[in-house]
This record gives structure tokens, sequence and C-alpha cells, in this order.
């Protein structure tokens, strides 16, 4: 079993409090997160990005070992993950996430194709999100 472990810390209000995020390696520490970071674009980061962050990672992992085992070398990939979310009548709620991928390989496109959609069902990430989970591919070359 692997563990992994994220921290938050949050003081005051919703709108008029802020807070930090952690996580067990560093890669962030007390990386300062509120209200007008999360839903008026100021700076800052937030949950929805973290997740589309976690989401394009693990797919473009689980994408190469994919693309290995299909015999496809000199991979490069480059995903953006979207996240939407939007407010609905019990509160926002995270809706769907759009992989955007660009891919080169020495593959066909065929095989690079079902390695991607292989990839955007099955990585951890993917089938932890209780939403749509779509992509975009683009096959360089």
């Amino acid at each position: 079993m692997i563990l992994k472990t994220g921290s938050a810390h949050w003081e005051g209000s919703i709108r008029e409090g802020s807070g930090s995020i952690s996580t067990q390696s560093g890669a962030l520490a007390a990386q300062p997160y509120g209200f007008a970071a999360r839903f008026e674009g100021r700076p800052g980061t937030n949950p929805e990005e973290l997740i589309a962050a976690a989401h394009a990672a693990c797919f473009s992992m689980a994408l190469s070992g994919g693309l290995a085992a299909a015999g496809v070398g000199d991979v490069v990939i480059d995903t953006v993950a979207t996240v939407k979310m939007e407010k609905q009548e019990a509160g926002f709620a995270i809706i769907a996430s759009m992989l955007t991928v660009r891919v080169s390989g020495t593959g066909a496109p065929e095989v690079i194709r079902a390695a991607a959609e292989a990839a955007k069902a099955g990585c951890p990430v993917s089938k932890v999100l209780a939403c749509e989970v779509g992509m975009e591919l683009e096959i360089v070359g």
C-alpha cells in the first residue's frame, strides 16, 4: 500500500480567511490559498488547479507506460488537464476534467490513440474523479 499526504491550514471565514497547502514531499510548502485565489482569479493556488495538475501528471505517466508496453519509442507527452467547476443548487461541484494531450513517438497513430484511451480510463486520478473525463489528443510526427 502506498500512502501520500497533503495538508491544509485555514484561519478565518471563507471569504476573508486564508490558508496554506503543503505536501508530504515538500513540493508545496505552506503555499497560500483562499477565496480570492479560488473564485476571483487572484494570486495563490486552489484545490481545483491541484486536482488538474495531479490528473495531468498521473495520465502522462500512465500513457508513458502504455506506450512503452506497445513498443512506442522516443515518446514526448505534454498534457494539460482543465478541471471544470460550477455552482449548482447544493453548492459548487467539479463536473469535468478535460485532458488536452500532445504526443510524439515512433508508433502508429492507432496504437498511440489506444494507449491514450486506456491511460485516460485507467490512471488512478481518473478513477478517483467522479466526473466526466474527456480528452483531446494530438499525435505529432
